[in-house]
């Protein structure tokens, strides 16, 4: 690595992230259904119908995955509880075989010196919820309040911070616009509702957690800079429209209570009544922010039915995603997010790594693409906090390779391999050369 621990100020914090469905094993522990195993059951949604029943058994091999981060010298370690793990219905009865393990794996981080970084909500909503109608109804707002305190209830104690939702705008537009991920709708007005609700939901987490006497909650966003195809004023436009949805309607709520007037234009006759008097309840005070940042995308106007653009192919290197690798974008989110939406307010790359088509050749992965990804976007992100941004930490994705949502185990984000077969973990050098940087 170009960049080494002593390069950053001694509280900065080094981690690794994953997800609950993505690494667990949801059939284990006695975890309910969710709408994911219904969306990967339907034909064509995901890639060989594959799930995360067996994912990386992290249920079972979670203490071997906390020694590979503690001997890389990471600080944190960024997790998401499930939902259905904890109340398979949704709502009612908690499953104490769920509420046991989380004890156990929150320990066994400890144990490992590693910071407890909790996402409460990462995409797998119980079926049960999910069949009244999930994020289009208002009550879900309630329901996860509900389930934020049976969890925080019993292990908020030795959470070092919290966030109550992954990537809103993934939750709400890419599943209920795109149709990407489950519920697998393509409906505007189902959209406008989940967008809201989902910001509703993550401001009632943030209350219910501040109820039990908890602090250092923040919010997660995920972010993509939008770059217009030409210089016209239609492209421009359009890449502010792409702005809007996917980046300013989520912090612009969060932090300032107002959606952007642009994205309003085409949701606001898809909106719940009397919207705007959730506000006070969605900018509830956070302590820190966090950004996830992958890509960014170019935009081109055409002459659908709103919003009316697409995305165009850009001429710079791709990922295995075939994300283009812009690493101005981080720095662009940082300084723009610190100087529009949250100020002095610590900020937390939560989220950042490339997926690459690692291959195991004689017990080594040689994943040099990933290392020189990585190495750009910290160097991005190093020249904001040396332009005064506040930025306290930085999380990598992923610790392993994992459930890829709708693109199954074809897609590998990890620091470290791992056979889908034998669930065999194999360091890979972008793991090795981290290792050196943070311990040396």
């Amino acid at each position: 690595m170009e960049f080494k621990r002593s390069d950053f100020p001694e509280e900065f914090l080094f981690g690794a992230a994953t997800s609950s469905y993505q690494i667990e094993g949801h059939q284990f522990g006695g975890a309910g259904a969710t709408h994911w195993d219904s969306f990967a059951a339907t034909p064509g949604n995901v890639v060989r119908a594959e799930t995360g029943a067996l994912a990386c058994d992290h249920f079972h091999r979670y203490e071997n995955d906390y020694r590979l981060m503690a001997s890389a010298g990471f600080d944190a370690y960024r997790f998401s509880t499930s939902w259905a793990r904890v109340l398979p219905e949704g709502r009612g009865t908690p499953n104490p075989e769920g509420l046991d393990y989380y004890d156990r794996i929150v320990d066994s981080m400890l144990e490992n010196g590693l910071k407890p970084c909790a996402t409460l909500y990462h995409w797998e909503l119980p079926q049960p919820l999910a069949d009244l109608g999930g994020w289009r109804n208002r009550d879900i707002a309630k329901w996860f309040a509900d389930f934020t305190e049976v969890i925080m209830g019993r292990i908020g104690d030795r959470m070092y911070s919290v966030a109550p939702i992954n990537e809103p705008w993934c939750v709400a537009w890419l599943s209920h616009f795109l149709g990407h991920h489950a519920p697998g709708m393509r409906d505007i007005r189902a959209t406008a509702r989940a967008m809201h609700h989902v910001l509703l939901a993550h401001g009632s987490a943030i209350q219910a957690m501040r109820a039990l006497g908890m602090s250092n909650l923040g919010g997660v966003f995920n972010l993509e800079w939008a770059t217009p195809v030409d210089d016209s004023p239609a492209a421009q436009e359009a890449a502010e429209l792409y702005d809007g949805y996917y980046n300013r309607f989520f912090l612009g709520g969060v932090f300032k209570g107002e959606y952007p007037k642009n994205v309003m234009a085409g949701l606001g006759a898809h909106m719940p009544d009397n919207y705007q008097d959730d506000f006070a309840t969605i900018t509830a005070p956070l302590d820190w922010c966090g950004l996830n940042y992958y890509t960014r995308k170019v935009i081109a106007p055409n002459s659908d039915p709103w919003p009316s653009h697409e995305e165009v192919p850009g001429p710079l290197p791709k990922t295995q995603m075939g994300w283009e690798i812009y690493p101005d974008g981080l720095y662009n989110f940082l300084k723009r997010t610190q100087a529009e939406y949250t100020g002095d307010l610590p900020l937390f790359v939560t989220e950042n790594g490339m997926a690459n088509a690692d291959v195991l050749v004689d017990g080594q992965v040689s994943d040099l693409a990933r290392i020189d990804y990585l190495n750009q976007h910290v160097a991005a992100a190093k020249r904001a906090m040396d332009e005064s941004v506040p930025l306290k930490g930085y999380m990598f994705w992923s610790l392993l390779d994992n459930y890829e949502w709708a693109l199954g185990y074809e897609k590998r984000f990890g620091l470290v391999h791992v056979d889908f077969e034998t669930l065999a973990r194999t360091p890979k050098m972008s793991y090795e050369a981290l290792k050196i940087a943070l311990t040396s």
